[in-house]
């Protein structure tokens, strides 16, 4: 399929209330606001496509940009790629989920990523702690450096408070993350969770909250996701 006839079959799925709700959250204009599910219709029939997913991120609409991410054939995208991806992702789907997906899934998601979290830009620091927060919940504890990310969590308690809203919430979600998925440091990070306390957070026109790690972390324990770690963080 074209770049051109991937947005106009975008366009029918469209919806003038989804469109406002993920405006809400930080959407604009271009998008057709189409729902998540409808997205899915589409890639379960590309499955995987590397030149396609790059065209449809560069047309800077949401919803291809998204698309994009569930279809990136993630083992073949470049540095330059990931980070020409990094910059262009201007609100919390894509900086958060789309592009820590991607990253996460390639050969260099961890480098990246810490190169990302001394970013100035927030929404590139905040796609950084995502995309770390994705790489503990896919690979073995065996294969994860546990002194960095140990240091990574004494930053986030010294300094979360000083980065609110988005950046603030990826830096929760990272504890999160260690705290459900990297046995070895699971205690450690309900820890910093207790010691961070409540979380600012700008989430627009909703009713959507910031999860209180130590709450959420031991709620994942329970669903069991100390004993097995993701397929995918793509959905």
């Amino acid at each position: 399929m074209t770049t051109a006839a991937i947005l106009a079959e975008l366009q029918t799925y469209g919806s003038e209330q989804t469109k406002k709700t993920l405006m809400n959250h930080g959407a604009r204009e271009p998008f057709f606001g189409v729902k998540v599910a409808d997205l899915k219709k589409i890639q379960k029939r590309i499955k995987k496509d590397y030149q396609l997913a790059l065209d449809l991120y560069a047309t800077g609409n949401s919803d291809a940009m998204y698309l994009a991410g569930l279809i990136a054939d993630d083992a073949k995208m470049t540095k330059k790629d990931l980070q020409r991806w990094a910059e262009g992702a201007y609100w919390y789907m894509l900086a958060g989920f789309t592009v820590p997906w991607v990253a996460a899934g390639s050969p260099h998601g961890w480098d990246m990523a810490l190169e990302w979290i001394d970013s100035k830009k927030p929404t590139v620091a905040a796609a950084g702690w995502s995309t770390l927060g994705c790489i503990v919940s896919l690979k073995e504890d065996d294969e994860l450096d546990i002194p960095a990310l140990k240091k990574l969590l004494d930053r986030v308690q010294k300094t979360i408070h000083e980065h609110p809203n988005r950046l603030g919430y990826a830096m929760n979600n990272f504890v999160i993350s260690v705290g459900a998925y990297v046995k070895p440091l699971s205690a450690n990070a309900i820890e910093v969770g207790k010691k961070i306390g409540a979380i600012e957070c700008d989430m627009g026109d909703t009713s959507c909250k910031v999860p209180f790690a130590p709450d959420y972390i031991k709620k994942s324990i329970a669903r069991g996701s100390l004993k097995k770690k993701r397929k995918t963080c793509k959905c």
